[in-house]
């Protein structure tokens, strides 16, 4: 999480030392802006990990019986993404984007609790607790962009809307569960993304670092086929958070 800090900081220091430097009055790409559709692409790194809700105790019957509350420990994971922008200019001010692209990454976590290497009929006494949830996926976010007027060859905006996940590497129908060292999630994902960026003009092209926060609507956990699994059973919802820097080109 501090990385992203840093990056975040050094994202607003460029673009405000950006704002100050524009002393010249030669505009670029003057027309840019006008067009009803225009395409570009993107470049970009994230960093995620899942946000994980768990339900209160009593309200389950794990077997074998938890000593405590289960509890996953995990850290940040960090992949790429790229893909292609297509815009569709609705308002001087107003744009609807669509961004689709791929983007993987891979998160290794450990299940936290005394009692999860108990005996148990259908547990076949292995002593791992760590899983890795490995994803590829395909991101398709569709998005509002709100941008300010342009001042010299420089233009903030925010965005925000709503995206969609297929994940290439999912194990949603695999028959093997946590017993087996065998951690599943789903398939088909949806989220919502909110973020801020800011444009520069250049002769050619138009360049935009952005920074994006990422967060899942649906839940992402496949339960275990055991009942009362002391992996799956003690998780109310399984949801990916992050955040994105985008560099898009135009």
């Amino acid at each position: 999480m501090k990385r992203i800090i840093y990056l975040i900081s050094i994202f607003f220091l460029f673009a405000t030392g950006s704002v100050y430097a524009q002393k010249e009055k030669i505009e670029y790409l003057p027309n840019f802006d006008k067009r009803t559709l225009h395409f570009g692409y993107y470049l970009g790194m994230n960093s995620f990990n899942y946000n994980v809700d768990y339900k209160s105790p009593g309200s389950y019957s794990p077997i074998p019986p938890l000593d405590k509350e289960l509890s996953l420990s995990m850290d940040n994971a960090y992949g790429f993404n790229i893909g292609f922008v297509v815009d569709l200019r609705l308002h001087k001010n107003i744009n609807l984007r669509l961004e689709p692209g791929l983007m993987s990454n891979s998160l290794t976590f450990n299940f936290l609790n005394a009692n999860i290497e108990s005996e148990n009929p259908d547990y076949n006494g292995t002593t791992n607790t760590e899983r890795t949830v490995t994803g590829t996926y395909l991101h398709i976010p569709l998005l509002f962009k709100f941008s300010t007027d342009r001042l010299n060859n420089i233009r903030p905006y925010v965005l925000g809307g709503a995206s969609y996940d297929y994940n290439f590497s999912s194990n949603e129908d695999n028959s093997l569960d946590n017993f087996d060292s065998q951690f599943r999630t789903t398939t088909h994902n949806f989220m919502y993304e909110v973020g801020l960026g800011m444009e520069f003009y250049f002769y050619f092209f138009k360049f935009s670092p952005s920074i994006r926060g990422i967060f899942a609507i649906n839940d992402q956990l496949v339960r275990d086929s055991h009942p009362g699994s002391p992996w799956t059973d003690p998780i109310d919802s399984f949801g990916v958070r992050g955040v994105y820097l985008n560099l898009t080109f135009e």
